[in-house]
């Protein structure tokens, strides 16, 4: 019975179920900040969530009973029952905010589709790997906004007047946002010979640094995504190995059961 559960569970055809719901729900969410159409409609679609919202809660309980332990061990099963939880909590009083919570139902779609798993799980796993440049980046604006500010704090005290102003305006001209007509050209009237700073740290900062950001994400992603298919495959492993064990008790059973008909 368990064993059936969970090939239901795992099957694809429950999963586009999960989805299509999420879907839904995500939409209803959605319409119910329209005051127009919640004085319309209001009362159809909190029947609708309430609905929606015991289908996830019967949908973790079948997954709690056939996974058993190994549900709380899974991080995605945890984050599916944190959001569903927190859906369950009555949004009065002092847990009004949870009633803006609702919507991370949404992010179940996360927990439902691999593709996303393996997104998200690479982002992660790239962390680590990202602080080394984190601390490049932020010694290269450390560099950059003291120099600025020697520079041109004095002309331009609003963008570069000391440290914190500095290191704003250049995140700023990292972004590429208004960087050459609303910063560099006004600082290139006082100063001609600015742009052999800002050319430099733009090339720095938004082309190089950022590419190494990218680079490390996608070798994590890499990494997480060859990691889930072997444990996919471990899974099945285990699952077929689970099920073959079951049919030979099956069958011990079928033989002593005509061996005490043969005697009788």
């Amino acid at each position: 019975m368990r064993q059936a559960l969970v090939t239901l569970l795992r099957s694809r055809r429950w999963e586009q179920a999960i989805i299509a719901i999420i879907v839904l729900n995500s939409i209803i969410l959605g319409l119910e900040t329209e005051p127009g159409i919640m004085a319309a409609y209001g009362p159809v679609l909190h029947v609708i969530d309430a609905v929606i919202l015991g289908i996830f809660v019967v949908e973790i309980g079948l997954r709690i009973y056939a996974f058993g332990p190994r549900f709380f061990r899974d991080p995605w099963s945890l984050f599916d029952f944190a959001v569903v939880a927190i859906a369950l909590v009555p949004a009065a009083g002092p847990f009004q905010v949870l009633r803006a919570l609702r919507i991370l139902r949404v992010l179940r779609l996360i927990s439902v589709m691999p593709a996303l798993r393996r997104v998200v799980g690479g982002l992660i796993a790239a962390l680590p790997g990202m602080s080394s440049i984190v601390v490049l980046m932020a010694m290269l604006f450390y560099v950059a906004a003291v120099m600025a500010t020697n520079l041109f704090g004095e002309a331009f005290p609003d963008w570069f007047g000391h440290l914190g102003a500095s290191l704003y305006t250049l995140f700023q001209v990292m972004t590429l946002e208004s960087w050459s007509m609303g910063i560099v050209r006004p600082v290139m009237e006082a100063y001609p010979y600015a742009w052999m700073f800002f050319v430099p740290f733009i090339l720095l900062s938004t082309y190089a640094v950022l590419n190494l950001f990218i680079g490390v994400i996608v070798a994590a992603m890499q990494e997480e995504t060859e990691a889930t298919a072997t444990a996919d495959r471990q899974t099945l492993h285990a699952d077929s190995a689970l099920m073959l064990s079951e049919i030979r008790a099956l069958r011990e059973e079928v033989v002593a059961l005509r061996k005490q008909i043969d005697r009788s």
